[in-house]
Order: structure tokens, then C-alpha cells, then sequence
């Protein structure tokens, strides 16, 4: 089936800050219904963490008025979305509420909810997976998943779904915490939860593109981790064109020496922003910027020589360090929406709307700008509309695989399958 023989997709988004929690949901769904020419067959919501102390009563007043048969969303420390005139606006740390709705023809969509003690054995068969979501892999589903920030459990679901729907793309984020205590709020229907997973999946006449821009480009050179121990990087080998030149030497030593050849600028930038990229291609042998995933540096140990990163490292993976600023975010953000644009145009079908899920460490903040990112989007996909939230940490793909990533944005773009296309795909990340 392909995208001519049906109704276009429709999606639109709504965004409000009222401080009533009453009077946002009725602009929400005054605004978003007014834009649809059909009923809708998919709702996300995206709600403030200002509103806290009402999470519970969204649900019912978004039911009160809006007739959907499926409806997911969360709570962000951020809202994005369209304001009345259709220009796209972050609202940071206010209220706000944002409504999506979409009127999808030939598209299957399923919501999910589950918590952490739910999810299957790492160690068991994908099957057990496919019974957990509902949706048999041959129907190649994509998904949008939305957690708790506290669930021990999501690199598991991750790494799971990746084993049971190898290939289908998966953008998501975790909820925004609020008080002492920690509350998120996750609404799945008719249900509020403050713990677990509720997602949906998309499946039939529906691709999702994911664009992950993780804003860091590579400084030094790559190196192959020679010794390595869990998170612990303790030596590296230096490489030339992609192969071992020389002996390995502790980890600490071949930072410092990298560090002493940057620039003033550099250097003092690396004080603060420096990061561990894992090359995501052990058999790529040039490697620039796209070619890693990004994690943190998290100390170092000066009596061995090691430092420790934010994840799990094998001797024999490459790893490059990279830094972080402003300036490199937004560049890197914008070479990936060129490439999209690029790849897209042109094409017999127009992508319908998108989800933007931005960690909180970006946003105004970073770019001492509001609507940074939301509007380089616009830039390059002009008049899509966009929903989404600020995150705790961020669900996209690198290189075929699902991670967790922070200090990122990603994009969900909803579109219909080009001619004779037959599964996903993800833009060049």
C-alpha cells in the first residue's frame, strides 16, 4: 500500500499557556479540532511539570472534551508546540500544555503501559517481547515510548525491543520529575501513572524517521581501547588510518597529551564539556562526526592512569574524546536537518508532523536563545507541525540501535512510505 491510494495524513499540534489547568485543555482542543478535518485517530499530550499537583486531572478534562480512541503523554520540565498564530514555541520552566493530534488513514496504532517488573528476561526468546507490546514484528511496527525517569529498566527495554523489532525505530524520552518526591506523570488513555513505560506503536501505511542530534564534534584522534574493564577505560592504542600504530599507553597520559595540543579556547572549553565518543562501526576506517555515541566523562583515576565513562566499554572498540558548546549543537543539528531535507525533497510524500524530545541541558540555557532548536527545525521542514517536551534523558537511534542519550534532541517525523519503500529507516545520524 503506498500513500497515494489513501486520505493524506493530517497532524497538528496545539500548544497553551494558561495557567488554568481548565482553560489550557479547552484551548488546546479548541485549536487542535479546528485544524482537523476528520476525527483523530491518535492523541500525545505533553503537559508542565508547573502543573504537578493536577496530573491526575488532565485526563479527565481532556476526555470531557475530546473524543480520541488513543491518547498518550507525559509530564517535561519543558513544552513544545504551536502557538495559535502557528509559529513554534519551548516554553521552559512555565506552564504550558501541548496537544497533538493526528488523523492517520491505513495506520494501526496500539498503546502500551508497563513498569519495570513487567518486562521480560534479557536472556529469553524475542517472543516474549512481542507478547509484551502486542504487535507482531512481520507488521513493522515504529514506536514512540515515554518513561519514568527512575525505571530501572530502560536500557533493558531498549535493548529488548531492539531484539524482538530489529530495524524499527524507536524515539521516546524520559518524564521530567517535579518535587521532593520526585512525581512524573504518564498518561496512557485513561490512566495516570507516576512510574513505568507507556508508549505506542505505529504500524500499516506509516514510516517515522528519527533525526538524533547529539551536539559534539570530535577534537584529538580516534584511539582503540587496549585494556578495558566495565565503564573503566584503563589504556589506549593509538591508530592511523583506522589501524593500531602504537603501543598502548594509560588512558589519563593519552588525554592530557591530546588536550595540551588543542587551542586556548578548546582547552578551557574541554574543563567542563569534554565527552567520550564510542565509535557505533568497529570497521569503519575514517571516523568523523555522526560516527559516535556520546557519553560522559565521569572521573578519572591518576594512580592507574584510567578514566570512567558513562557506559560499558571493550578492549578492542574506538573511541574518540569530543567537545560540547552552543555553537557545536546547533551546527550539528543543522547538518542533520540539511541531510534530511536533502534526502526527502523531492520525494512523493511530505512528512505530516513531528516529536521533538530535547534534553533539559539544551534549550535557552545552552543557546542563551529560546525556541532554539524547535526552530531550526522549522527552518529546514517549514510549517511541520511539532509537539514534544524537555527530557530527562532522550530515546533515539545511533547506527541501527536504540539508546539512551543525554544533552541531545531527537525528532520523530511521521510521514507515508515513499513508492516501493517497505520499512523504516532512520536519517544519517
Amino acid at each position: 500500500m503506498t500513500g497515494k491510494t489513501l486520505p493524506p495524513m493530517q497532524w497538528v499540534s496545539a500548544l497553551s499557556t494558561k495557567a488554568s489547568l481548565e482553560a489550557a485543555v479547552r484551548e488546546v482542543v479548541a485549536q487542535a479540532q479546528q485544524q482537523l478535518s476528520a476525527p483523530p485517530d491518535l492523541g500525545l499530550v505533553f503537559i508542565s511539570a508547573a502543573f504537578a499537583s493536577e496530573y491526575p486531572r488532565l485526563l479527565p478534562l481532556l476526555h470531557e472534551w475530546l473524543t480520541v480512541p488513543v491518547l498518550v503523554g507525559c509530564s517535561g520540565g519543558g513544552v513544545v508546540g504551536m502557538d495559535p498564530t502557528g509559529t513554534v514555541m519551548e516554553m521552559e520552566q512555565k506552564p504550558a500544555l501541548n496537544l497533538c493530534l493526528a488523523t492517520l488513514p491505513g495506520v494501526h496504532v496500539k498503546s502500551f503501559r508497563f513498569k519495570d517488573d513487567d518486562l521480560p528476561d534479557l536472556d529469553g526468546p524475542p517472543g516474549a517481547w512481542v507478547d509484551l507490546i502486542g504487535v507482531e514484528p512481520a507488521e513493522e511496527p515504529q514506536f514512540v515510548l515515554l518513561a519514568d525517569p527512575f525505571s530501572s529498566g530502560i536500557n533493558d527495554l531498549l535493548q529488548g525491543l531492539d531484539f524482538a523489532y530489529p530495524g524499527a525505530v524507536k524515539v521516546g524520552g524520559l518524564t521530567s520529575a517535579s518535587g521532593l518526591q520526585g512525581s512524573s506523570g504518564l498518561f496512557c488513555d485513561r490512566g495516570f501513572h507516576d512510574d513505568g513505560v507507556v508508549g505506542i506503536a505505529l504500524w500499516g501505511d506509516v514510516v517515522l524517521d528519527a533525526i538524533v542530534a547529539q551536539g559534539c564534534r570530535p577534537i584529538g584522534q580516534p584511539y582503540r581501547v587496549a585494556e578495558g574493564e566495565r565503564n573503566i577505560v584503563l589504556k589506549l592504542e593509538e591508530e592511523g588510518d583506522g589501524l593500531t600504530v602504537g603501543e598502548s599507553r594509560p588512558t589519563l597520559e593519552v588525554m592530557q597529551a591530546m588536550l595540551q595540543d588543542l587551542d586556548e579556547s578548546d582547552r578551557k572549553l574541554a574543563q567542563n564539556s569534554l565527552f567520550i565518543g564510542i565509535a557505533k562501526d568497529g570497521f569503519k576506517r575514517r571516523l568523523g562526526q555522526g560516527d559516535f555515541l556520546i557519553r560522559n566523562l565521569l572521573g578519572v583515576d591518576p594512580r592507574v592512569g584510567a578514566i570512567a565513562i558513562g557506559d560499558r566499554i571493550r578492549p578492542g572498540q574506538r573511541i574518540q574524546f569530543h567537545l560540547r558548546d552552543a555553537h557545536t549543537s546547533a551546527e550539528d543539528l543543522e547538518t542533520l536537518l540539511q541531510q534530511y531535507q536533502t534526502h526527502t525533497q523531492g520525494a512523493e510524500t511530505s512528512p505530516a508532523g513531528a516529536l521533538m524530545f530535547a534534553c533539559m541541558g539544551r534549550g535557552e540555557g545552552l543557546y542563551q536563545a529560546p525556541n532554539f532548536d524547535s526552530q531550526l527545525l522549522d527552518k529546514h521542514l517549514g510549517g511541520l507541525p511539532v509537539g514534544g517536551f524537555f527530557c530527562n534523558g532522550e530515546i533515539g537511534p545511533i547506527g541501527g540501535t536504540t539508546y539512551l542519550h543525554g544533552y541531545t534532541s531527537v525528532f520523530g517525523i511521521c510521514r507515508r512510505p515513499y513508492e516501493g519503500e517497505t520499512s523504516p529507516v532512520s536519517s544519517p545520524s
